[in-house]
């Protein structure tokens, strides 16, 4: 039996200005979901986790908090952008055009805007992109431009152990 090698990620050279990725994964959001993160991360504003409150509010129910949001759809473009990254260096430009409520699902897709060697280490790259989120009806819930470091070919460390 042969050994196959599984999904490795991208590095820098890989990478293309205009290159557009619809990340394969999206995700429901839960109850749970937003008034853990909203709780763990001090967020006290009731919108979040306060249905009585939040059905007195515009939104008429509560509003999944927007970190949450931001974390989840950079989440879902890892396996297509950073799997081999480095570090993040920037989040830039976060637009939330519309409401994110419990119970919709999120899907994202990134466009490559800009890359370039790294000045200060020849092992990476730099990337920026525009990621954006939409909910189940296409609406965008969340645009942003991130900007982060990635390994180049033959610089990735290995995952496993030497056997």
């Amino acid at each position: 039996m042969a050994l196959k090698e599984g999904w490795t990620g991208r590095v820098f050279e890989d990478f293309q200005v205009g290159d557009v990725y619809e990340h394969p994964l999206g995700r429901t959001v839960t109850e749970a979901d937003n008034i853990w993160f909203s709780c763990i991360t001090m967020n006290t504003n009731p919108i979040h986790f306060d249905g009585e409150y939040s059905s007195r509010t515009r939104f008429g129910k509560r509003l999944v908090n927007s970190c949450f949001t931001l974390a989840l759809v950079t989440g879902q473009s890892v396996v297509d952008l950073t799997q081999n990254g480095v570090a993040n260096l920037a989040w830039d430009e976060v637009r939330l055009p519309n409401p994110l409520f419990e119970g919709d699902t999120v899907y994202s897709k990134s466009e490559v805007l800009e890359t370039r060697p790294s000045k200060s280490r020849p092992t990476v790259g730099i990337v920026r992109v525009r990621t954006t989120g939409m909910n189940q009806h296409g609406a965008t819930v969340i645009e942003f431009t991130r900007t982060f470091m990635v390994y180049r070919r033959g610089h990735v460390p290995s995952a496993r152990p030497s056997p």
